[in-house]
């Protein structure tokens, strides 16, 4: 009995797991697996019918079934075809569904989810929802049955119970909105939320009039006519808010927002359902008039009616009137009082606290009229006074009187009259500034050096009302200034002369050095002696004069070669082939005797006697080079000595050359003058008498 008792229990069980099995269903992925068999060792899908195609049995029905009741069915099938299944499985892979989007999104078409997969990533396996979708109105057929259910509040509260579960063959319809019409188009829908949020036409709320965005949105329980007008945008500034206009359940109301905002009593607002309209009106233009009005006429930003209030000043109601334009005559300001009177006003002087008189004082009825200027594009000079005007003449945009503020400097001003032109000289501004009486003083100012290295405004020139600005030119090419040269001071100048591209009288500026100056004349010509290059120096009390090696220095790179230039001095740049008297003779070293070119020779400690010789041109054929004479006057007097050049050549011993300098002598005497050459010529004149001798014997 007890045995049977158990028998019962365990069967009962096994039903109950039998009726809480998974079991196919459209979509899944059955796998088969059978040693041996590669068309069978791979996934099968359940079709839209429900089956399993399966290579040489065909269609198998699997939609319904268990995993069990699956595999004895593929066993059944596969046993008329194979005869040992006794590795076979057969087991569900995936399980998942087959859906059906379709509607207004991006890819419409039948797609294969996960078993879980929700509506959302139904879309997102779709491409999403195109921009125009009707959130509100998604629709799920199944089987004939159409659910609608609401999408966007789902987004709006991510609550997923909103959402119908999905099932394998289930479609899915997204509506397109309304509002988009009925023709296909280039959809904008940052155009279409500018007109609302794309809700239906007769559950919508209509906002239109003077709000920033009209159009129509969607009704929501907890929004009232004030969170409508701001889903609008907001009134516009020419709204009439206190004649708000509102139908709403076929009931029209007139609204006051001001009120409302004023009181923040609640109960004012009107009840807002679905499908009202709100409309938003336009202010009314109307005449203001009234005992307590002012008017503000002409060059002021604002000009109006305004409603006056006990102990409101002039400046009060020009100030809420926006203040004069800048093509206000500020010093001709009428009041015209209600009885006809004028009474003139000058802000300018009272805005420099000059005004003796007290301010006018506004009446109820009275207009104050702000005139224009007479002539925009120039302005009378005699609009401004000389003791507020500062006068800037010279190489500047635009030269002229200028009105002068104490809060303001000398490089406002430049600034106002359009900075210096491109032939300022702006290394030497002059200010001339008056300090008391008939007096003025002079000042100088280097606005290079200023802003070079940024000086503080401190030390910029003072200016007062009166002073003059004077900006000069720079001079004109010196080839073509000869009538205008006396327009640069001499001590602002440097001389260049001699075998220079364009020689003459240059402008020098404390930042320049002596390439500055050369590269300004063009440099030196083809026939200048770059080596003996003079600067006369007139910057003490007595001149002196330097010498300067130009080529050694363009050799070596050596900056400290280049003499200190400044204003006033002068630089000469001989000529290669200059008269010889112009050489001293303590500068040169001349060459006699037996050279091809025997004369005066430059000459420096970087050379030697047969630097010389080689530029004389070398010996000539009969020069005696054993006994060459070095007669060295430059720091010994009466001082020679003899270098054989012969036996030079064969030892090559530098240490035998004689020691040269600037003075000195070379002497190289001719073959004539050797001692042999008179031994030789001696005994030619014995052999001669003898012979003539003889002769005379003989006669």
């Amino acid at each position: 009995m007890t045995r049977f008792i158990t028998l019962i229990f365990l069967l009962m069980v096994s039903v109950s797991a039998t009726a809480d099995e998974y079991r196919v269903q459209v979509g899944d992925q059955i796998a088969i697996m059978l040693p041996g068999e590669v068309t069978l060792n791979k996934e099968f899908q359940v079709d839209r019918q429900g089956r399993l195609t399966l290579p040489e049995v065909g269609m198998i029905e699997a939609n319904g079934m268990t995993e069990a009741e699956l595999d004895v069915a593929v066993k059944e099938t596969l046993g008329a075809v194979f005869r040992d299944l006794s590795s076979l499985q057969v087991f569900i892979s995936k399980r998942q569904l087959l859906v059906t989007i379709q509607g207004y999104v991006e890819e419409p078409g039948e797609f294969t989810l996960n078993q879980n997969a929700s509506v959302q990533m139904a879309l997102y396996a779709a491409g999403g929802l195109r921009a125009g979708a009707q959130l509100d109105r998604f629709q799920l057929r199944r089987n004939g049955e159409v659910i609608i259910f609401d999408y966007k509040k789902f987004l709006d509260t991510g609550d997923s119970s909103l959402l119908p579960e999905l099932r394998s063959l289930d479609t899915l319809f997204v509506p397109a909105s309304p509002m988009i019409g009925n023709i296909e188009q280039t959809f904008d829908p940052t155009a279409l939320a500018d007109s609302g949020d794309a809700a239906e036409d007769r559950e919508a709320i209509k906002v239109f009039g003077e709000v920033l965005r009209p159009g129509s949105f969607s009704a929501k329980e907890e929004n009232n006519l004030v969170d409508m007008l701001m889903r609008a945008g907001g009134v516009t500034r020419y709204a009439a808010v206190e004649q708000i206009r509102v139908i709403s359940d076929n009931e029209p109301k007139i609204f006051d927002l001001k009120r409302y905002l004023d009181s923040g009593d609640e109960s004012l607002l009107p009840n807002i359902v679905a499908g009202a309209t709100i409309f938003v009106p336009k202010q009314e233009e109307e005449i203001k008039a009234g005992s307590n009005t002012v008017y503000v006429m002409g060059e002021v930003a604002k000009p109006g009616a305004y409603e006056g209030k006990e102990g409101a000043t002039f400046i009060d109601i020009l100030a809420n009137a926006g203040g004069p334009t800048r093509f206000a005559e500020s010093r001709r300001i009428r009041i015209i009082r209600r009885n006809g009177t004028n009474v003139p006003f000058d802000l300018t002087l009272f805005s420099e606290g000059r005004m003796t008189d007290a301010m006018p004082k506004i009446l109820p009825g009275d207009a104050i009229f702000v005139p224009e200027k007479l002539d925009l594009n120039e302005k009378s000079w005699l609009k401004v006074s000389p003791t507020r005007a500062v006068r800037v003449i010279g190489e500047v945009l635009r030269p002229s009187r200028v009105e002068w503020s104490d809060e303001m400097s000398l490089m406002d001003l430049l600034a106002h009259v359009g900075g210096p032109t491109s032939r300022a000289d702006t290394s030497r501004i002059e200010v001339v500034t008056p300090i008391g009486g008939n007096r003025t003083k002079t000042y100088v100012l280097n606005l290079d050096t200023f802003i070079n290295e940024g000086r503080p405004d401190s030390e910029l020139p003072e200016i007062r009302a009166g002073s003059t600005v004077r900006v000069h030119d720079l001079p004109d090419d010196p080839t073509d200034n000869k009538s205008k040269w006396i327009r640069q001071s001499s001590d602002s100048s440097i001389y260049i002369f001699g075998q220079v591209g364009a020689p003459g009288r240059y402008r020098f500026t404390e930042e320049m050095h002596f390439l500055d100056i050369l590269s300004a004349a063009d440099g030196p010509t083809t026939d200048a002696d770059i080596h003996n290059i003079r600067i006369t120096h007139l910057d003490g009390k007595h001149a002196r004069v330097s010498r300067l090696n130009l080529a050694l220095f363009f050799e070596t790179g050596d900056a400290n070669l280049l003499p200190e230039v400044n204003i006033g001095d002068t630089i000469y740049v001989p000529e290669k082939d200059r008269n010889w008297l112009d050489r001293p003779k303590e500068e040169t070293i001349r060459v006699l005797g037996a050279v091809n070119k025997p004369g005066r020779y430059s000459f420096d400690d970087h050379m030697t006697i047969l630097d010389l010789l080689a530029e004389a041109g070398g010996t000539s054929n009969n020069a005696y080079v054993e006994k060459i004479t070095v007669v060295n006057l430059s720091c010994c007097r009466d001082q020679a000595r003899t270098f054989n050049l012969s036996e030079f050549s064969r030892t090559a011993r530098f240490q035998d050359l004689p020691v040269l300098r600037a003075g000195d002598t070379v002497y190289i005497p001719s073959k004539d003058e050797s001692t042999a050459e008179k031994i030789r010529q001696g005994i030619t004149d014995l052999f001669q008498i003898a012979g003539i001798a003889a002769l005379i014997g003989i006669l």
